[in-house]
């Protein structure tokens, strides 16, 4: 199978949609010679923070001369950012030959009369497949939307399992309280694991502690709190932290410092594992961490920032980061939510911030809001709103509007972030041009 036929093939799956449960993956893993028993696994859950975890820990391991896999959902630019090893993402060749197994168990357990797994399944066990092949000495495993019934949580050889932020998300899945959402979250929890958790609200706290107890787990909880000396900034921040002093990030907003220092913790609980983590590795791995899209700045004067703040808890951080960095600044927003999300509260929470929001719809997602509706939605909130018919118009607007000394924020769903990335690309390169 080629790269395009693959790309064909996840594409036709999208009608198998989202069924929580193991059976089926765990079935399918079973007809590719269960690859993930071959593999351990950092495990991360969480509702914010857990793409931006698993950066740092990756690229700390991949400092200390480990051969790391990476897996994360969803992608910013291309597809096969889901799948890396060592940063790198697999090979266009590689994506389709993995594809092609993969379709010939699945097309066989649809033979048998078992349900066809569905397209998180069908890369959850691709990205098994790859890591296996490629003789990976962790796998760095960000779940999907919950946990407990997560296809990543098939995995058994977890080393350390990881709770980053939990907030309200997915509430159709997960449950309608925090602690049911907690509950899901903490059923990545194994026996025999290290379990790591930001420290968060309480009824957050309670059922983590609980499971861990249950499990007879040591628990250590990453508390930002005992942070010192921490100095904000949007191209460095520093901190004080485990009696290391001037830990550096190039992570911008302020949920960062909380993100770095659960990383530096489960680093530590690995350690604990019989890995090799020098401090000058983990001082590297956090100077060098990348991750597009988390309060990423594209340029300056104006200074144009993205973000995913895709629910309620993402739009407290960036609001958080918009009242720290950007006082008394004039900000205009271009936003683009999913329908299915908290919209109304992400609009309350950051509306008030800006002078002028243009609404987009990101293209090519079914889910997506109109830039209409989203209009509809923010003018409750904000008097000027202007819905934009292209990301390519929301870009040439925002500029027009903004003095060099302004900002512009463009937030909402990852998924029209690394469009608008290019978008921004192709402006520099034709400004360099002029």
């Amino acid at each position: 199978m080629k790269y395009q036929e693959a790309l064909k093939y996840m594409d036709s799956l999208k009608n198998y949609g989202i069924v929580p449960g193991l059976a089926s993956i765990r079935e399918l893993c079973r007809r590719l010679g269960d690859p993930q028993e071959q593999l351990a696994f950092v495990h991360i859950a969480g509702t914010n923070g857990k793409g931006s975890v698993l950066a740092y820990v990756s690229t700390v391991l991949q400092c200390a001369g480990y051969k790391v896999g990476r897996y994360i959902s969803p992608t910013i630019r291309e597809y096969r950012e889901r799948f890396q090893v060592n940063a790198r993402m697999i090979s266009q060749k590689a994506l389709g030959e993995l594809m092609e197994e993969i379709r010939e168990a699945c097309d066989s357990m649809a033979a048998d009369g078992l349900p066809h797994p569905t397209p998180f399944e069908v890369e959850t066990a691709l990205g098994f497949l790859y890591f296996c092949r490629e003789k990976c000495d962790l796998v760095v495993l960000e779940t999907g939307m919950g946990g407990r019934l997560d296809a990543t949580n098939v995995i058994r050889n977890t080393r350390v399992a990881v709770l980053a932020s939990v907030s309200m998300d997915h509430m159709q899945y997960l449950g309608k309280t925090l602690s049911d959402i907690a509950g899901e979250k903490a059923g990545i929890l194994k026996p025999g694991c290290r379990v790591v958790a930001m420290q968060q609200k309480p009824e957050v706290m309670d059922v983590i502690r609980d499971r861990a107890e249950q499990l007879q787990l040591p628990l250590t909880v990453a508390d930002v709190g005992q942070a010192k000396r921490v100095r904000y900034g949007l191209e460095k921040q520093r901190f004080d932290y485990g009696g290391m002093r001037d830990l550096e990030i190039r992570l911008a907003g302020r949920c960062q410092i909380s993100n770095a220092v659960l990383a530096v913790e489960v680093c530590r609980r690995l350690i604990s594992c019989g890995y090799e983590i020098p401090e000058k590795a983990l001082r590297q791995g956090l100077l060098e961490t990348r991750w597009p899209g988390r309060f990423t700045i594209l340029a300056k004067k104006p200074l144009f920032v993205i973000d995913g703040a895709h629910n309620e808890d993402a739009a407290k951080k960036l609001a958080e980061s918009i009242e720290f960095y950007f006082t008394n600044k004039r900000i205009i927003f271009i936003m683009g939510i999913l329908k299915d999300k908290e919209y109304d509260k992400i609009i309350e929470l950051t509306a008030h911030y800006a002078d002028q929001i243009l609404t987009v719809a990101p293209p090519g997602n079914p889910r997506a809001m109109s830039s209409y509706e989203l209009a509809q939605e923010a003018a409750k909130f904000h008097p000027r709103v202007t819905a934009v018919d292209s990301l390519e118009e929301a870009v040439e607007i925002s500029h027009l509007l903004a003095g060099r000394e302004d900002v512009i924020l463009a937030f909402g769903s990852l998924s029209y972030l690394g469009r608008l990335m290019e978008i921004m690309e192709e402006r520099e390169k034709k400004g360099k041009h002029r």
